[in-house]
């Protein structure tokens, strides 16, 4: 029987802090690192066995992989928590914090637009490939922007707000096996050969994890912009339009809510190991983005972040004067 881990209030606003104020320095051990490397070897383990690309076979392995891993996550660190003693606090917030991606995502999107104001576009490509799985060696300034804003908007979602509402509800072990979700997911969930097959529970996981997550950030990024100065209504009309044309179920949601609160048209062709692929075009009337739109997007995640961190602040709060 899984037991659900409740999260006091103080160690979710502890972790809150954490990792606004340190990030994941590089020479901390990170718990996506051992979720990554586990997933690598299950993937080696397919492929030499010869069932990755194979319909069925393939499939059941994906799922077993996915499962295992997901709920290794989520056991590894409910025992941890069991068995840490008087250093469980300290622990559970160091935990907590490491699924939170809200420093890193601000600081790595702040180095492109330097890069980018500064005229430096091959500084602003290699800092862009950081953070986006999409070639960038010949992406000129425009679409450089693009990428990051797409980037924000996306990781807004699973960098932040999914992180906080499984924090809320599952407490560090929840929150880590929705991370879990979300690597595999980025490692073999792709719809095209050789993870048909293997990645497909994968994908199918991580679409549910973040169904409720994206249309949250989504609702999110329109209440910032009425505090940011931008449109919420275009926000809105913008994201009901053209959230269901973006090939995720759930990505086009907060790309089509930021695209109408900055009034900048996001989607279009983009290359992934030289296969060039084309987006629906989110925001399709408005102009192309450029270098300056970059602080009002990360100004815009950055309030919808803090707008959902307060909101489940408020529902801990509101569970605590009713136990």
């Amino acid at each position: 029987m899984v037991a659900c881990v409740v999260i006091r209030t103080d160690i979710f606003l502890a972790a809150l802090v954490l990792d606004i104020a340190v990030g994941d320095p590089t020479w901390l051990p990170h718990p996506v690192q051992a979720i990554g490397a586990a997933t690598a070897c299950c993937d080696a383990l397919a492929r030499d066995a010869g069932i990755r690309e194979r319909a069925l076979l393939g499939r059941v392995a994906g799922v077993f992989t996915t499962l295992a891993i997901v709920g290794a996550s989520y056991t590894a660190a409910t025992s941890l928590l069991r068995h840490a003693g008087k250093a469980r606090s300290a622990l559970e917030v160091t935990l907590a914090a490491s699924t939170l991606a809200w420093r890193s995502l601000m600081a790595e999107a702040a180095s492109v637009e330097g890069a980018l104001i500064a005229g430096d576009l091959v500084r602003a490509r290699e800092r862009l490939a950081r953070i986006v799985g999409r070639d960038t060696d010949a992406l000129h300034a425009s679409e450089i922007a693009r990428a990051t804003i797409e980037t924000l908007a996306e990781s807004l979602c699973d960098g932040i707000v999914a992180p906080l509402c499984y924090l809320t509800i599952g407490g560090a072990p929840l929150a880590l096996a929705y991370k879990a979700v979300n690597t595999l997911d980025s490692m073999i969930g792709h719809i095209e050969p050789p993870y048909r097959a293997f990645g497909w529970c994968a994908a199918r996981l991580d679409d549910a994890a973040n169904f409720v997550p994206a249309r949250l950030s989504a609702l999110a990024i329109a209440a910032a912009a009425q505090f940011a100065g931008s449109s919420s209504s275009q926000s809105l009309q913008v994201c009901g339009r053209d959230a269901r044309l973006h090939r995720s179920p759930n990505a086009g949601w907060p790309e089509a809510a930021i695209a109408g609160a900055l009034g900048v048209r996001l989607g279009g062709r983009n290359s992934y190991d030289g296969v060039e692929l084309q987006a629906p075009l989110l925001g399709a009337e408005f102009r192309a983005p450029v270098a300056e739109d970059l602080r009002r997007a990360r100004q815009l995640v950055s309030l919808a972040a803090a707008l959902l961190a307060v909101a489940a602040l408020a529902v801990l709060g509101a569970r605590d004067a009713f136990r």
